[in-house]
This record gives C-alpha cells, structure tokens and sequence, in this order.
C-alpha cells in the first residue's frame, strides 16, 4: 500500500468522481484509476461502486477513508519534523480554535509567535470545539483549543486545561430591560434566543442547562457562526449565551454575568502522535503569552488564567 494510491483513494471519496479526481491530483485519469484498482487487488475488496455512472464508497471504502485521511496527515507531519531536524528554519503549526478564542485572544498570540518564527506557517481552522475535536482525532490538526470536558470517546486525545471563562447573556444595548448584576439561566424562559449552529459546544452546553431548569429554549433563529449570531443579538432577533470576551469592542451589545455557568479552555493533541517542534514552540509560546497578560491584567474581563 502506497501512500500516492491513499492519496488518490481519498481524492476519488472526496469528489466522488475519477475525472475530477485525476485533476486534482494533476495526473492522467488512466493512471489514478490503475492506482486505485492496484489498491484494491491488495487489500482484496473493492473500494467504489460504478453504477449509472455514479461513484460511491463501499462498505470497504467507507472503513478505509478515516484511516487514509490520517495515515496521510501524519505522513506530512512527519515530512515537516524531517525538515525542522535538519536544520531548516520551517515548518507548520495547523491549529483549531473556537470563534471566541480567534476574534480575541489568539490574534495577538499568534502576531508574536510570528514574530519570533516567521518562517513558520500558521494554519488556523475556526470551527465548534465538537468540530474540532474530530479533526484532531482524524490528524488534520496538530493542536486545538477546545472546550473541556471534552466530549468525545476518541482515547487518543490529551488536553492541558489553560482558561476559565465566564458566560454572558448578551442583549442590544440599547435594550428597554434594566440592567441587572446577573442573570440565572431560569431568567431564561419564555425568552427568544439566538442559537448557535450543531458542532458548538456552547448550543449544547446552552441546551443542557435550560432542560436542567426544567425548560426548552425558544430560537428565533439558530444556525449561525459567532460573528452571525452576535449581529444577530445586534438586530434585536434575541438573546444569547456567550463567552464574556467577545463583547470587547462590540458597544452595540451588552453582558451580564450568567450565575453558575462558566466554560474550560484547554490546549489539546493527539497522544499517539508527538507534536511537531514547531506545534510545541507554539504551544510554549502561548503559555507564556497567557501568563504575561494575567499577570499584567490585560486578560478579557470574565477570563482568567489556570495555574500548571
């Protein structure tokens, strides 16, 4: 089993279509398909189905696409810390986070581990902690900030918890409501919410403790990104439950503190897979940049830094 036919295997699943498939990978379509059926021959089970010119995974395939996809990611991995031991003053960091952490903290640290490491690619993916979760596991990041407990049954993952956050119910600020210190998430019912799309943590966290209180939230829409529902929460649509730090420079919205809900934020890998040097350069680097702005207090109201 060679690594180019997984490539051209993963291609095939992806599209769906051999042709397109042949472009992508920049090869003649005979010779992807004489790869795939050499593919096949060896492991004894064909991969696709050919019927009325539709192409679909079989049984086979359907087992053998996760682990393609991460023999494949770790391949490149392994090309990078190649070329990092050799000398070369290069290399990748892909790295997961929720919208949260990229519209507010991250930026800035990542701006100074450039500056430290210019010749180091950064490759941030915004997505759901969920989300996020499964592209570790299945190798296509190497580190990811997520939202701890982590809920998933993949063994594989360890995580080193960083940040504690408060949760805010965020109205327009120019709401007719008077303010008030703190809210209880019963404070809730009855009220129009603004929700976030499946794979957010937050929607589940959210929905979970509603249904504790004895109630089922009203959506008046739900779907959206963070940046979406925040205009949204904007646009007098509703509430919403968010993290307290991306209210900062947002004067359209206001907070206020949801009593007895917080979140955990923790820098997470897979175990089976050593990080890179540069992933472990930059998850020092961010250590570092977290304890400086704690001790200088210019953390985001309602965060705070957990102690190693």
């Amino acid at each position: 089993m060679q690594l180019q036919q997984l490539a051209y295997f993963v291609a095939v699943a992806e599209t769906r279509h051999f042709t397109q498939a042949a472009e992508r990978m920049r090869v003649a379509q005979p010779s992807l398909s004489k790869q795939i059926k050499a593919l096949e021959s060896e492991l004894g089970a064909p991969l696709f189905s050919r019927a009325r010119g539709n192409v679909m995974l079989t049984a086979a395939g359907e087992a053998l696409l996760p682990l393609a996809r991460r023999m494949l990611a770790d391949a490149d991995t392994a090309r990078l810390e190649v070329a990092e031991l050799a000398g070369l003053r290069r290399g990748r960091v892909r790295l997961g986070a929720t919208p949260s952490l990229c519209a507010g903290l991250l930026a800035d640290a990542l701006a100074r581990f450039h500056r430290a490491y210019p010749g180091i690619e950064l490759l941030v993916e915004e997505g759901g902690s969920r989300d996020l979760v499964r592209a570790l596991a299945r190798g296509q990041l190497d580190l990811s900030l997520v939202i701890t407990p982590l809920q998933h049954d993949d063994p594989s993952l360890v995580s080193e918890e960083i940040l504690r956050e408060s949760l805010v119910v965020v109205a327009p600020s120019q709401g007719q409501e008077p303010r008030r210190k703190h809210l209880h998430i019963e404070d809730l019912r009855g009220k129009t919410m603004v929700m976030f799309r499946r794979g957010y943590d937050l929607r589940e966290a959210t929905l979970a403790a509603c249904r504790n209180a004895g109630f089922e939230p009203r959506f008046a829409v739900e779907g959206g990104e963070m940046d979406a529902v925040l205009r949204f929460v904007e646009a007098g649509l509703g509430v919403a439950v968010v993290p307290s730090m991306v209210l900062e420079g947002r004067p359209g919205l206001r907070g206020t503190p949801l009593a007895g809900l917080n979140r955990t934020i923790a820098i997470a890998h897979r175990k089976d897979v050593e990080p890179t040097r540069a992933a472990q350069a930059f998850r020092t680097a961010l250590r570092s940049f977290l304890v400086e702005a704690g001790n200088a207090g210019t953390l985001p109201e309602g965060v705070e830094l957990i102690a190693e």
